[in-house]
């Protein structure tokens, strides 16, 4: 699969990605506050989430990302995206209610799919250092418990937001996460992984679920 194939800096597609994130941001800050009729302690906390996903996409493209960054990528990371930070945005400003316990529960959620997502990536990253597990597969760390743990900590805070906002449309937008990662990113990774690393990736899938720990 050419999108996980070889190690590459491209510089040029990641600034580009970088440039196009921070309007989509700069975006999705004007929209919360000053579309609505007045800062709601609602629309902070959302931007302020915003700010956290945009700094951990930071960490993930100039530190994190080791293979090569095609055109199409460059281009099609902000556009989803723009779905979080214009998207959740616009669906907040449809609600006027105010904060109870459920939004501290949701943005939990959120940090606990941040952790999930970022941290793991992390431990894998420290482990590929080591020139003995070249060629190895890695499954260890939060990846024992689903082969995929980076996109259910994504699918754990667009969820987290979609509640957020307290819209029920938004939750249109994780759901449609849940379908891209379930009917094509994760079979053409998984793809991708049998060819490289054949029976390792065959014990690997056996034992461990796909995305959602324990259940899927």
């Amino acid at each position: 699969m050419d999108l996980y194939e070889g190690e590459g800096k491209s510089l040029p597609q990641k600034l580009t990605l970088f440039l196009l994130e921070t309007l989509i941001l700069l975006v999705g800050g004007w929209i919360l506050f000053f579309q609505s009729e007045e800062w709601s302690v609602r629309n902070v906390i959302l931007f302020s989430l915003f700010v956290v996903v945009y700094g951990r996409m930071c960490v993930t493209i100039f530190y994190l990302l080791k293979r090569k960054m095609p055109w199409k990528e460059a281009f099609s990371i902000p556009i989803a995206f723009s779905l979080y930070y214009i998207g959740f945005s616009l669906f907040s400003l449809t609600t006027d209610v105010p904060l109870t316990l459920l939004d501290l529960i949701y943005i939990l959620l959120f940090l606990t799919g941040s952790y999930l997502n970022t941290y793991s990536e992390l431990q894998r990253n420290g482990w590929k250092k080591d020139p003995a597990n070249k060629g190895k597969l890695y499954t260890e760390g939060l990846f024992r418990y689903s082969m995929h743990i980076n996109y259910f900590g994504d699918l754990l805070w667009v969820t987290a937001l979609a509640l957020l906002t307290r819209s029920p449309w938004a939750m249109s937008i994780p759901v449609l996460l849940f379908c891209l990662f379930a009917f094509y990113n994760i079979p053409a990774l998984d793809k991708y992984l049998a060819q490289k690393y054949g029976r390792q990736f065959d014990d690997y899938s056996r034992k461990t679920k796909k995305l959602i720990p324990f259940i899927y």
